[in-house]
């Protein structure tokens, strides 16, 4: 049997004025998503527990079958598995964005998480900079460059009680109430002050500005956490996989779960990714292994942006290029079962993630089912009834097929 599991970060949405009231979803031609909302197992999932923030780490945590309430610890040392960096059991590591801090005599406003999407090429320069100016000291400190704004910042022997706040969960508000506060707080500060000073000089900046493009004002740490302990889809299934994705925290979970990476020519974590060779690399994956797990980080972007129309059109190119290609590969094989839906939503009007349940649905060439009115959306799938309150179960239904393959509750 092979096992697909598709994902489209963050496609969940509210209705938007701008969509006549529809939600991207419902208004993005979605022709391959809908035949299996229409023909599988088809409702909602809470990807993310109680009391858990509405990450990315915790989302995909949940959809690759781990249970955050025992596995979860944070969001970079996931990461960090990612880029080979590795963690002591007295290390922290944190996620070390590179952002654009607006001020303009009143209260410095978070102006851009992503620094403009700044380069990775710009962003590991910057960052070797700030390890030779700011590490060391004697304090464990090291910087470690990632995928565009995404970089790392490790404390060995560090503290990690303190409390801190993802960039994008503060787009165009201010900053002042939401710096890291706690015991060990005021290391943080004192590097997040003296990046500040580094960057107003630094080259990479003064290339950007005469671009027209935004500089990265500053570093922002959050995200912190020690190395958990997963086991293995290996050691739980005795399965093998395989991750196709273009952001670190995906892949880090991948290294976790024993998923070989694969990489993609032109998979870049934004609207100009390689959707069609993420499809078409997924399906030569399953010629070896027994599961694949290709992630799409478009649509998230977007909703970061704001940015309804380019969350539309991602929408569109994750159905025609990724899910589209994937059915096309296993049409006439009658042994493969797939997972898909998001791992959180990412309002386009709020430009942050909330915990609210996703669309999702199973289907499985094995277990045929009667075709039905339903689209892969958010009013579809609570029109259908079925509600998953531990989306971290759903990976056993997808392995296991067992019918009914999840309890489900009004």
């Amino acid at each position: 049997m092979k096992y697909v599991i598709l994902q489209g970060d963050g496609m969940a949405d509210y209705p938007l004025e701008s969509l006549g009231g529809k939600t991207p979803l419902e208004a993005a031609a979605t022709p391959n998503m809908d035949w299996l909302a229409s023909r599988g197992l088809f409702g909602l999932a809470y990807t993310i527990p109680e009391g858990f923030p509405p990450g990315s780490d915790v989302g995909n945590m949940s959809i690759l079958g781990y249970d955050p309430a025992l596995y979860h610890t944070g969001r970079a040392p996931l990461e960090a598995a990612s880029v080979g960096i590795p963690l002591g059991p007295d290390d922290i590591c944190f996620r070390c964005n590179l952002v654009t801090l607006r001020n303009e005599g009143g209260p410095v406003i978070m102006e851009d998480f992503t620094a403009g999407h700044i380069s990775s090429e710009e962003g590991a320069e910057i960052i070797r900079d700030l390890h030779a100016a700011l590490g060391g000291d004697g304090g464990g400190i090291e910087f470690h460059p990632g995928v565009s704004y995404r970089n790392l910042m490790v404390w060995r022997g560090g503290k990690e009680e303190m409390q801190t706040t993802p960039p994008h969960d503060i787009t165009d508000q201010e900053t002042a109430s939401h710096m890291p506060a706690g015991a060990g707080a005021d290391v943080l500060l004192n590097l997040m002050r003296r990046s500040q000073e580094l960057l107003a000089r630094h080259a990479v900046n003064r290339r950007r500005e005469s671009s027209g493009k935004r500089k990265a004002t500053s570093i922002w740490l959050w995200g912190q956490g020690k190395a958990p302990a997963l086991p293995s889809l290996n050691e739980r299934f005795g399965i093998s996989g395989s991750v196709i994705s273009a952001v670190d925290i995906i892949n880090g979970l991948g290294v976790y779960a024993g998923l070989e990476r694969i990489q993609v020519p032109g998979a870049t974590g934004y609207f100009d990714t390689n959707y069609q060779g993420k499809g078409e690399y997924g399906l030569r994956a399953l010629e070896r292994k027994d599961l694949i797990f290709i992630h799409v980080e478009a649509p998230d972007e977007a909703g970061h942006m704001g940015n309804v129309e380019e969350k539309v059109k991602a929408i569109e190119n994750l159905d025609a290029k990724v899910v589209g290609t994937v059915l096309a590969g296993l049409s006439g094989r009658r042994d493969w079962r797939l997972l898909l839906l998001p791992d959180h939503p990412t309002p386009c009007v709020l430009k942050t993630h909330v915990p609210d349940p996703v669309p999702f649905v199973l289907y499985g060439s094995d277990r045929p089912s009667a075709s039905s009115d339903y689209g892969f959306n958010e009013s579809d799938a609570k029109r259908s009834g079925v509600v998953v309150k531990k989306a971290f179960k759903l990976i056993e239904s997808l392995i296991g097929g067992t019918q009914p393959w999840i309890e489900t509750s009004p």
